[in-house]
């Protein structure tokens, strides 16, 4: 997906989705060839001044879960017309007291060919418990690795977004 069209669906769910879930922060919006993840920001609950954060916690599991029983039917419209438009899942989820807490996901499958070392890593992280299956585990990899180098990561998402740009601006060669 070029640049121009990630621009598209961000404008299209900006100009479709309902100004009162959008009053306290623009959605997040990502955006890969399988799957379009829309995040609202919501608002943590007021509590008292000596709420442990076990409360606040709670409060904010509470507050969203509440919010996503009262839009579902709502998010369920907006994600077929997307879906139709954009030829992806949709998936929704809120930012609130600093967490995400994400409503759906898609778990697309991944075909890979891994030779035994990289094999023995996933196995070890199964054996350890640290995943329940080869699959967890790859999963567990690859979070690590997206936390660990998110510098590098972005730094290579604006590089290829800049590639995408540069190729639009060149002569038509078809």
């Amino acid at each position: 997906m070029t640049h121009d069209e990630r621009d598209a669906v961000r404008a299209w769910l900006t100009g479709r989705l309902p100004e009162e879930w959008m009053s306290s922060a623009p959605p997040t919006v990502e955006i890969d060839r399988e799957e379009i993840t829309i995040r609202l920001a919501i608002a943590s609950p007021s509590l008292p001044d000596d709420a442990t954060d076990a409360d606040r916690a709670e409060a904010d599991a509470g507050r969203a879960a509440a919010f996503r029983e009262d839009t579902k039917p709502r998010r369920i419209e907006i994600a077929r017309e997307a879906e139709h438009r954009f030829d992806r899942k949709v998936s929704w989820g809120v930012d609130i007291g600093g967490r995400t807490v994400m409503f759906t996901h898609l778990a697309a499958p991944v075909m890979t060919r891994l030779r035994q070392p990289e094999r023995q890593v996933l196995d070890t992280l199964v054996a350890a418990n640290v995943a329940r299956s080869r699959a967890d585990a790859l999963a567990w990899c690859v979070r690590l690795v997206g936390r660990n180098v998110d510098p590098w990561l972005a730094d290579l998402r604006t590089a290829m977004r800049d590639v995408d740009r540069l190729r639009a601006e060149g002569p038509d060669v078809g």
